[in-house]
């Protein structure tokens, strides 16, 4: 399946850049494995004497378990879970890896004068420290992350995608959103935006673009054909 257009073309047509932040900017699991923070996630259903089918003790999503639990608890233990991951996002990135090529395509889009905004699924404090301790804060307008203990706004939902676009100051239609999953490039559309597809797992290429990504780049090859764009 080939894409549309190429990266160059998209990059051309568009101007603010949109980052997921899982993936095109960093690995958030790199040192403290998502299984480890489900299995959390878990144990605080489980306090409250919930039951947990099958398939959701199988998984190793963390997003998964709280979507689960925003359908059959309590406001409250919806709330306490969030709390839960909010917590583990935290310690995560301090040892999150740097996906290659980000800071260059983060600062390049400074440079020319392409505002950038980071938004994700992923809680906005666990993002903040990130750019912090990256020293990127002062490149990036706005963090846009999950909306508390409301999963059913995360994307696809086109919420968190037209708050950024509000955070970069430009329309829908003028901005281009970078993600790697297939929420991503669906809220993107829902928003109004154009997406590229990071494929950096065997498999995505195929599904990024059925969901309707306008073009893609697999890999961290991705960031450094952006950052290259970006200075032409």
């Amino acid at each position: 399946m080939n894409a549309r257009y190429s990266v160059a073309q998209v990059l051309s047509d568009t101007g603010p850049l949109l980052l997921d932040f899982g993936g095109p900017v960093c690995s958030v699991f790199a040192t403290l494995a998502d299984f480890t923070v489900v299995a959390e996630l878990r144990r605080v259903i489980d306090e409250q004497a919930v039951e947990i089918p099958a398939h959701i003790r199988a998984v190793d999503d963390p997003l998964e378990v709280l979507r689960f639990v925003a359908t059959v608890g309590e406001q409250s233990l919806v709330e306490q879970v969030e709390d839960a991951l909010c917590r583990a996002e935290l310690a995560a990135v301090g040892g999150a890896s740097p996906t290659p090529y980000a800071r260059e395509v983060i600062v390049a889009a400074h440079e020319t004068r392409r505002p950038v905004a980071i938004v994700s699924n992923n809680s906005a404090a666990a993002i903040a420290r990130y750019l912090a301790v990256h020293r990127l804060s002062r490149y990036v307008v706005g963090t846009i992350g999950r909306a508390h203990a409301a999963p059913s706004l995360k994307k696809p939902n086109p919420a968190p995608v037209l708050q950024a676009v509000v955070a970069v100051g430009a329309d829908p239609s003028d901005c281009v959103l970078v993600g790697d999953s297939t929420s991503d490039i669906k809220g993107g559309q829902a928003a109004g935006v154009r997406t590229i597809g990071f494929a950096n797992k065997p498999g995505k290429r195929r599904r990024l673009l059925s969901a309707g990504a306008d073009t893609i780049t697999e890999r961290s090859e991705w960031m450094r054909k952006i950052a290259t764009a970006l200075h032409q």
